[in-house]
């Protein structure tokens, strides 16, 4: 079992590289401490994504958020760099984190980011009777 947070984000063969289909992961347990204070700072992490030809391995995405829990970081900054290292990890087709933070100071702050392959349209969303 591993014990450790790691940066280290694996990746996995898309098993259906050809089909554009979207991975929906909610993170619950985020946390890192506030730069300002060193009070600690809370948040559901969503992650969505249209994987290319990899996808992020679950069991390294936990261990990844769990390396955020000790440092001090603002909501927006870190909102971002999490997108950044899903993108550089998987070069997804479509990608968008959303930070939803705990309050603080009377503000329930939410972040979102999003990255779009270049050249990439995504599909027309099916619309069904009923």
């Amino acid at each position: 079992m591993t014990m450790h947070p790691t940066r280290v984000l694996e990746t996995f063969n898309n098993p259906a590289p050809a089909r554009d289909y979207t991975i929906q992961i909610g993170i619950p347990e985020f946390s890192c401490l506030c730069p300002k204070t060193g009070q600690p700072d809370f948040a559901h992490i969503d992650l969505v994504y249209v994987p290319d030809t990899l996808c992020v391995e679950l069991k390294s995405l936990k261990l990844y958020i769990w390396s955020f829990r000790d440092e001090g970081h603002f909501h927006e900054a870190v909102t971002n760099q999490i997108l950044d290292d899903i993108v550089a990890a998987c070069r997804p087709r479509f990608a968008r984190v959303s930070g939803k933070f705990n309050v603080r100071g009377g503000t329930y702050p939410t972040i979102t980011v999003e990255n779009c392959a270049a050249g990439w349209v995504p599909q027309a969303v099916v619309q069904l009777p009923g």
